[in-house]
């Protein structure tokens, strides 16, 4: 397994694991509707290319045996912690074929160095809040919910639990 940080040579990957993994997640809890379009406004080579190529923005790519199994996308993100250097993972998605093989753990573990490594304060993350895998493998990783907000899928309005993890600092 290698994770690196992905490039503009990446987004195909980027855009076909993304959908392949929402798909999996949400599908069965949602309308075909609601996910079609959020599949075709979040997962096409327009936006990914554009995310990739924003500022303070790194998308780190999951490969086994020359194969893309999953990614990362974190960002900075001031609005929601604007007194804290904080870091997002705003995406963290692992192809299900490879759940429970320690690919998602070593993911996670890649961005908690990334955001060491950068002296930033904190992690957090938005995840849904009928997501109790997902949710019991960042409370894991030490991880508290801390809030909520909303997120809108399609027509829809869900709720989000808002997950943090603080870094002790070193004096």
């Amino acid at each position: 397994m290698n994770i690196r940080i992905a490039t503009i040579n990446d987004i195909d990957s980027l855009c076909e694991i993304g959908a392949k993994t929402f798909v999996e997640t949400y599908a069965h809890e949602n309308t075909p509707e609601n996910i079609e379009n959020y599949l075709s406004e979040k997962f096409n080579k327009k936006q990914i290319s554009d995310e990739i190529q924003t500022p303070k923005t790194i998308f780190l790519l999951v490969e086994l045996e020359n194969e893309a199994i999953g990614y990362a996308k974190m960002r900075v993100n001031l609005e929601e912690n604007p007194d804290e250097k904080s870091l997002e993972i705003e995406r963290i998605y692992i192809c299900k074929q490879y759940h429970g093989q320690k690919y998602g753990a070593s993911l996670m573990q890649k961005c908690i160095d990334v955001a060491q490594e950068n002296h930033y304060e904190s992690i957090w993350l938005g995840v849904w809040e009928h997501n109790p895998k997902a949710i019991n493998f960042y409370q894991k990783w030490g991880f508290e919910i801390v809030g909520e907000h909303i997120f809108h899928l399609g027509d829809e309005a869900q709720t989000d639990f808002l997950m943090k993890k603080t870094f002790t600092q070193l004096v």
